[in-house]
């Protein structure tokens, strides 16, 4: 498992995986990514110190990712995340967040005292899909609402049951409300959510121009970013 990596394509910055206490939901039928979770707070917290030691602070951007959100961390790992932040002069961080903790975004940025980018796991504006096939339990019904809290969308692409038209106005709706978004093609795993092979291959051609534009990032494998 790799934890640390540098991103120099697109936004540059670093990234670490770090680990955290079980998802609050963890009932999306597609993610075994949960599966890194845990309990052991003592144990959680020395892993993620020696992750966090890695981190240079090259670019003064830090991205931490964890199976989960960001607000289900140790709070020893976040006060360490912290210290690295003014030991690495490190400017901004991205964050994962849940709709479920919407209203409690501020909290991080006070904690931290620098500005923080959080992204959300959308994975499509198509509310029975998301909510009956995917079982994300983020029930907002328009794109503005999660603007409104979020500052950067993952959607997914290439499940059995998509369809073009959905795909379409997912990245539709991301490039028009957000300012940064990240593509994720579904890879099969341990759930029963399978992958599309013909979507996928219509997606990589249709939106190839994609991978040329700046405020995108598409993932076409789950380690693209260089951890998992």
């Amino acid at each position: 498992m790799e934890r640390y990596s540098v991103i120099t394509k697109k936004n540059p910055r670093e990234i670490v995986l770090l680990r955290a206490f079980p998802c609050a939901w963890g009932k999306c039928t597609f993610c075994d990514y949960i599966d890194d979770n845990g309990r052991d707070e003592k144990e959680m917290i020395k892993q993620n110190r020696q992750v966090l030691d890695q981190v240079t602070g090259t670019f003064g951007v830090l991205e931490v990712i964890n199976s989960g959100s960001c607000f289900e961390l140790p709070r020893e790992t976040l006060e360490d995340i912290r210290a690295v932040i003014r030991t690495k002069n490190i400017a901004r961080l991205i964050f994962e967040s849940h709709w479920i903790y919407r209203n409690r975004l501020q909290e991080m940025r006070d904690f931290f005292g620098i500005p923080v980018t959080y992204k959300m796991g959308v994975e499509t504006f198509d509310y029975d899909f998301r909510e009956r096939v995917l079982n994300k339990h983020a029930d907002f019904r328009k794109p503005q609402e999660a603007a409104a809290f979020f500052d950067s969308i993952c959607l997914m692409v290439g499940i059995k049951g998509q369809t073009k038209e959905m795909i379409r106005n997912d990245i539709s709706m991301m490039k028009k409300y957000f300012k940064h978004g990240t593509v994720n093609v579904f890879n099969n795993n341990t759930t029963p959510i399978r992958r599309d092979e013909k979507l996928v291959q219509w997606f990589m051609e249709e939106y190839r121009w994609l991978l040329d534009d700046p405020d995108v990032e598409v993932l076409y494998e789950i380690t693209d970013f260089g951890v998992g």
